[in-house]
């Protein structure tokens, strides 16, 4: 099991860890990672893996069994022996982007309060599918709300609940497509706001910013129809 350092600080940059096992296809999983996984719609870190004699570039990170997280090689390479001390660091300004993104989609999931049918974040654009059947009659007018919830300095932080507290509470589950793994006997929920303040609580495995004032200014963009009851919403960062 890898100790996923990304989940206690989602701000790590980079940290020392020692090689656990190397998969038959070249994966490289370590007894802890700074690198998160693709999961949740949202894609795996990209980075840089360097040891004693040797380093290489990490294209993306994957799930593998249980709790491993599994770095795969930008390209063929030496690689790190079992056992090797290894210093992993991710590409910050990418994750950053990454983070911006999560934190304001679960926005646009306050902005717009329907089932969530799929999703995917990107550095640059991002998306989430409703179970919507006609398209919003004014968009510029959702793009402002939005962008004021974004400004109201929400704190975002993280707490736990048993599977048992998230049956009991099913409306806290948006996404109709995929459901928070279970089987821990815990689940993790993302807070945006504090107290009676808070915009969103929601399952989330990912990593968020601290606050929404880092997420700037966003802007809704194309809105596609995609079935009967279905409309894609694509966000994108003001800055991209």
């Amino acid at each position: 099991m890898t100790e996923l350092l990304f989940r206690e600080d989602a701000y790590l940059r980079d940290a020392s860890a020692q090689v656990r096992a190397i998969t038959s296809e070249g994966g490289i999983i370590l007894d802890r990672s700074v690198f998160y996984p693709t999961s949740g719609g949202q894609p795996g870190d990209a980075g840089t893996l360097e040891w004693s004699g040797g380093g290489i570039e990490i294209a993306t990170a994957v799930k593998g069994q249980g709790d491993d997280v599994v770095l795969i090689p930008a390209e063929p390479a030496a690689l790190p022996t079992v056992g090797a001390r290894v210093q992993q660091g991710i590409a910050w300004e990418r994750r950053h982007r990454l983070m911006r993104m999560h934190t304001a989609l679960h926005l646009l999931s306050v902005v717009i309060p329907l089932p969530v049918t799929g999703g995917s974040i990107g550095a640059d654009k991002s998306r989430l599918d409703f179970d919507m059947e006609t398209a919003p009659a004014d968009k510029e007018a959702l793009n402002e709300t939005l962008n004021r919830l974004i400004a109201c300095h929400f704190a975002v932080s993280d707490e736990w609940i048993t599977d048992a507290e998230l049956d009991a509470k099913p409306a806290l589950v948006k996404t109709m497509s995929v459901q928070p793994p279970r089987g821990s006997g815990r689940i993790r929920l993302v807070r945006i706001g504090v107290g009676e303040n808070t915009a969103d609580l929601q399952p989330c495995g990912g990593t968020h910013v601290a606050n929404t004032d880092e997420i700037g200014r966003v802007r809704i963009g194309k809105i596609e129809k995609k079935g009967r009851q279905n409309r894609r919403v694509y966000l994108h960062l003001e800055d991209s």
